[in-house]
């Protein structure tokens, strides 16, 4: 009996440090800034570029990641070949690489003297610190979300549905588009989404390889950082909105229906 209320105790204080933890932080962020506060610096030009360009360019990382993303997560769920341990984890490694370490990493690559920045400035191409720059830097670091939720959406399919597609003469590309993606659709999604807020949230790498211009390459994390210098309520608004934005992409996430008919769906479409 001890023991066991011991137990329950422990466990008590633990959950309690860990939501205090993450929860006042979030919360004294809520309650420093009342609604007129947050009206008045979403008005102030700093804020406005910052959210748009952040929305901009984290809007065509995703895409660009969905794009470039899926064909790999296909082959990594449905293909073993040598060197795909490797592959694994070098589409892993920057869920866990310091941002400035990819940023350093982006700048010998596509800067001026790097390996293919050298090749470009002959062709008058410039990457570093271009809103361009803010784009690979954000694909860089969000790209493993997208591609770890899909390759698993995609390799949890179940195997009858692809035989049954291939029985009534599917083609590949007919089970790949009609089959597999709907029934893979919700983890297709939540990838893109984890993605996008990633992306939304990025600093380290963009101001290591982009910079923190002002309306060319100053995302809303790196206005923050600036705005705590100068206008702390500006720097509030800006953390309130990143903090609205993670928290409604996760309670969707959670929440949604979207996927729980894909399955039916995507038996009909190959009958």
């Amino acid at each position: 009996m001890r023991r066991a209320w011991l137990t329950k105790l422990l466990g008590a204080i633990s959950i309690a440090g860990i939501l205090i933890l993450i929860a006042l932080p979030l919360l004294s962020l809520l309650l420093r800034t009342p609604l007129p506060t947050l009206i008045t610096a979403l008005r102030q030009p700093l804020v406005a570029q910052a959210i748009q360009l952040s929305l901009i360019t984290s809007l065509c990382t995703t895409v660009a990641i969905v794009v470039l993303g899926l064909p790999l997560a296909y082959l990594l769920a449905m293909h073993d070949f040598p060197g795909k341990r490797l592959v694994e984890a070098i589409v892993d490694l920057p869920m866990v690489l310091p941002p400035t370490v990819a940023g350093v990493g982006l700048l010998l690559a596509f800067g001026r003297t790097g390996l293919l920045g050298s090749v470009l400035r002959p062709l008058g191409i410039a990457i570093p610190f271009t809103t361009f720059a803010v784009v690979l830097a954000q694909t860089f670091v969000a790209a493993p979300f997208f591609i770890t939720a899909a390759a698993a959406g995609l390799r949890e399919v179940e195997r009858r549905y692809l035989d049954a597609a291939a029985t009534l003469r599917g083609t590949p590309a007919y089970t790949f588009w009609r089959v597999m993606l709907p029934l893979s659709a919700r983890s297709l999604v939540a990838g893109a989404a984890m993605s996008w807020a990633r992306a939304l949230g990025e600093f380290g790498a963009t101001i290591t390889f982009a910079g923190n211009l002002q309306g060319r390459t100053q995302t809303m994390p790196l206005a923050v950082y600036i705005a705590l210098q100068t206008d702390l309520d500006a720097a509030v608004a800006l953390s309130v909105i990143l903090l609205i934005v993670s928290l409604t992409i996760l309670i969707a996430l959670r929440s949604t229906p979207f996927g729980l008919n894909t399955r039916t769906r995507a038996l009909r479409r190959s009958s």
